[in-house]
Order: structure tokens, then sequence, then C-alpha cells
């Protein structure tokens, strides 16, 4: 019982995050921190129960916890004889507020790896963001053409929200992550009636995703399309083998077929519901890009004013989640002396923690795209589907991230970090005894 109710209360907690508006505010975020304190209390209790904690530890948890020991080091301060006080970081109770989210956000990767570990959860964590998914993004198409400058149609705001986030990017991020979950599985393992309604949840959040009018969204959405089609021949491949088929058409429509028809419904999804605005805001990035040389010149300002800022803190950084206080020393325009993020994840990164923060990203992304190729190369069609989905949702946000700060968000870190578990428990299981052969569910 304690299991179960730790595995549900994660994804209570990642549900929570993304409706109290990407958990950005006090608020939201005091109660995410609460839910993993009592969580972690249950994981105590079963502890005891069991006479004995065993815990996989995955290898992306090593650079997290050295930023975790960077943003600590930051936020020391320290005084000298005159009483003057120093630190590194720029603005102390920032970075003491980001290493607590931190540390919570560590905390739920390491919960996810070991509650969400067998292939029953797994596939069970499948079902969930699809459905979830499908539902935040049809809520999201009802209140954008009910809109009345109140989320949920109850709390008033000044901004063009888009679903339950203030920034229509970070929605369009939020789907990328969810999208590829059951686009792989479609691919890789499902079929029947569970195909139709994979598809049908995928043809969903793809055009909530166009209709946000995200830039960012729509490429990384093409860049996840488009690796999902190219990691999928060694499962086509494979099926294909071991069903006695070797011509070449046998193998490409299970590859390209189902992302085809998907991708081709999405856009007629996207012309129904009413494309003039998405072709508009297309319409006018390639006019900037001509007149400008750049799609965003708003967007090139602030990385030229952020390069900056890393050229006179190279080593550590302004300090993490000092960003906002250090910016408008760099403004170059006065309309961007108030921003809270670089718009840009790995500017921001080497902002805030400079070249040890940068390494420290790599060594993260290094770490997780290593289980994703032990994952992909799994037995287990379903476990190598998910490590699949993990490997396009991950590098979808990652090619966003060029130009938003999505993971700059705790509902978006945790979507991310989830997806990271995911590879990194399939990697770490034995493959014997996934050496079996399974039908498609």
């Amino acid at each position: 019982m304690l299991d179960k109710a730790i595995a549900a209360g994660l994804l209570i907690t990642l549900v929570f995050t993304t409706l109290a508006h990407g958990a950005v505010e006090p608020w939201s975020i005091a109660v995410f921190e609460l839910i993993l304190v009592v969580l972690m209390l249950l994981g105590g209790m079963k502890a005891i129960a069991d006479r004995g904690l065993r815990i996989m530890i995955p290898a992306a948890v090593f650079p997290m916890l050295a930023l975790l020991v960077l943003g600590l080091v930051q936020s020391a301060v320290l005084s000298d004889e005159n009483g003057q006080s120093s630190s590194l970081s720029m603005d102390v109770e920032a970075t003491r507020a980001v290493v607590t989210v931190l540390f919570f956000l560590i905390v739920a990767f390491i919960m996810f790896a070991n509650f969400l570990a067998t292939r029953e959860r797994l596939f069970l964590v499948a079902n969930v963001l699809t459905v979830f998914g499908a539902v935040l993004a049809a809520f999201t198409l009802v209140q954008h053409f009910t809109w009345d400058r109140r989320f949920y149609w109850l709390r008033s705001t000044s901004e063009m929200a888009f679903g339950p986030f203030v920034n229509h990017n970070h929605f369009a991020g939020y789907m990328e992550l969810l999208i590829p979950v059951p686009l792989a599985l479609i691919v890789t393992v499902v079929g029947g009636q569970l195909r139709l309604i994979y598809g049908f949840a995928v043809v969903l959040m793809g055009t909530a995703t166009i209709i946000s009018g995200s830039r960012g969204g729509m490429m990384s959405l093409a860049a996840a399309l488009a690796l999902i089609a190219a990691m999928s021949r060694q499962f086509t491949t494979r099926t294909a083998m071991d069903a006695g088929a070797v011509s070449g058409g046998s193998r490409i429509w299970p590859r390209f077929g189902p992302i085809t028809v998907i991708a081709l419904t999405i856009m007629i999804g996207v012309v129904w519901i009413g494309a003039t605005p998405v072709f508009e805001r297309i319409g006018l990035t390639v006019d900037e890009l001509e007149r400008s040389g750049t799609p965003d010149v708003s967007r090139a300002s602030m990385w030229r004013d952020t390069i900056t800022m890393i050229r006179n803190h190279p080593l550590v950084g302004v300090g993490l989640g000092a960003y906002e206080t250090v910016y408008p020393a760099y403004a170059a325009s006065m309309n961007h002396a108030a921003v809270d993020y670089a718009h840009n994840d790995y500017l921001q990164i080497l902002s805030d923690g400079g070249a040890l923060g940068g390494i420290i990203a790599l060594w993260f992304i290094v770490s997780i795209f290593r289980a994703i190729d032990r994952g992909t190369k799994s037995r287990d069609p379903l476990l190598a589907g998910l490590a699949l989905a993990s490997a396009a949702g991950i590098f979808a946000i990652l090619v966003h991230s060029l130009s938003d700060s999505n993971l700059q968000i705790p509902s978006h870190a945790l979507l991310f970090l989830l997806l990271s578990a995911v590879a990194s428990r399939i990697a770490a299981m034995d493959p014997l005894q996934w050496s079996g052969d399974y039908e498609s569910v």
C-alpha cells in the first residue's frame, strides 16, 4: 500500500505542478515541496516496514548533485573582519530558492526511478501521461476559444495565457514532452483499438501545440517526429525479421506510415480549427528574418546581453536564479530591462553557473543519452518504445531550449526528469529479464 501510495503521489505531484501554472508562484512551489516531504516520509515508513532500504541511483543524479553543490557554494555568505559580507551569487536569496527547488527535483527524480520501476507500472505511467496530455490539450483549446482573460474562467490575469501556463511557449514545451510517449508506442508496440486511442491523443496534443503559435514548439514537434522516424528503424527492422518479412515496403510502412498519417491529421485539424493566426505568425517571422537577419530581434538582443554577462562571470556565473536581478545591468535596451529568463536554457546555465554549470549540464545530457541508448536496445518492445519516447521528448525540449527557457519551469523540469528516470530505469534493468518475446499491448 505504501509503495502504491508513493507512486500515485508522484503522478499527482506531476499533475498538480502543471495545473498550478507550472508551479512558478510561491504558494504552488510550497505545495509542491510539501507533497514531496510527505512522499519522503512515506518512503521512510516503507523502509521501516521492509526492514531495509534499497535505492537505485541513476547516473544522471550525480551531475544534478554537482549543480546542487555549486548552488550551495554560490549562496554561501562570507564576512570579512570589517563586517562586510560577500558571496559568489549576486542574489543570494534567489540562489537559495533555486537550490531548494533543485533539491526536491532531485528527490523526485530518485523516487521516479525507484517507485515507477516495474514493466506494468511504466506502462501505467505511459497511459496516465497520454490521457492527461489529451485532456490538457482539449481543455486548452476550449479555454483558448472562450478566453475571457481568466485562468480556468476563474482567476483573472493580464497575460495572454494558453492553457494553465502564462506563456504559450511553455504550453508548447510541455506538450512536446508528452506527445512522444503515445507516438513512440504506436510505432513500436501498441496495436488495435489502443493504437487509435493513442493516435487521437497525439493528434489532439499536436493540434493544440500548433494552435498555440509557438514557433519553437512547432520546430520541436517536427524534431520529435523526425527522431522517432529515424530511431524506429531498428524496431521495425527487428519486427520484420521476426515475422520473416524482408522486403523494403514491409519495413517502410510501419516506420513512416503512422507518423505520416498523424502529421497529416494534425495539419487537417489545425486548418479545420483555424490556421490563419498560425500562418500569420509564420509570415511575420519570415518578414522579420528578411529585414533583420534574425527571426526574433527581441530575443537576439537579450542573447547578446546575456553573452556579455557570461564573459564577465565566466567561471561560476552570477548565481543560480540570479539572472533576473543581474540582467538589467547588461540590458542594451530599456525595453528588455525586466526579463525573468534568458529565453535560451543553454545561455541560462552558462550565465547562472558559468563554465562549471555548462560542464555539469553537458554531463547530465551525456548520462541520459547513454541510458537511452541502452534502453532502446531492450528486447522488450514496450520498454524499448518507452526509451524511444523518452529520447524524443528530451530531444524535443532540448531543441526548444535554443529559443526558450522551459526547463526553468518546475512543472517542465519535473516531467523532463520523469522521462529521464524512465530511460535510466529501463537501462538499469537486467536485459535477460526482458529477453522474452512480447505481443503488442
